[in-house]
């Protein structure tokens, strides 16, 4: 990230601790993850410890601390959605994509993860691509969401 951006986001919201959250998240949104020489950075022009910020960047799932690609595949893996055959539906992504579940493909397109729950579970099992919800998935319906992904 540039010197310029980082610095239009610290200055929106006026360089003050109490918002090191909203920060975040917005270098997050902008670089689609938290590098560790903006989280350094922040700590010293907004005065808090780098532990702190740490400590926040690894409290929130949302947050990640390595690359993450330009998509997002993440597959429930609540107990609703595990029964329905996520763990199938996980399995093929991984070969589909080369890659297991929290890593990125080499071309830095897609990330395969896992949550616990997204709170959606009649419509098990669910995969969420870019924060569009796909449920009642099948093998099948993976595929076309693979497709799209490669298109993209």
């Amino acid at each position: 990230m540039d010197s310029g951006k980082l610095n239009a986001i610290l200055e929106r919201h006026g360089r003050d601790p109490a918002f090191l959250l909203a920060i975040l998240q917005d270098i997050q949104r902008e670089e689609n993850y938290l590098p560790k020489e903006e989280i350094r950075k922040v700590a010293g022009e907004i005065g808090v410890s780098l532990s702190r910020v740490y400590s926040m960047s690894t409290f929130f799932k949302s947050f990640s601390l390595v690359a993450r690609g330009r998509h997002t595949c993440t597959v429930c893996m609540g107990t609703a959605c595990h029964v329905r055959g996520a763990p199938k539906l996980v399995e093929k992504l991984s070969l589909d994509f080369g890659i297991r579940a929290g890593e990125t493909t080499p071309d830095g397109n897609v990330t395969l993860e896992t949550v616990n729950c997204v709170g959606a579970c009649a419509l098990g099992p669910l995969v969420v691509v870019d924060g569009e919800y796909h449920g009642i998935m099948t093998s099948a319906r993976v595929d076309k969401i693979v497709d799209s992904l490669r298109k993209r």
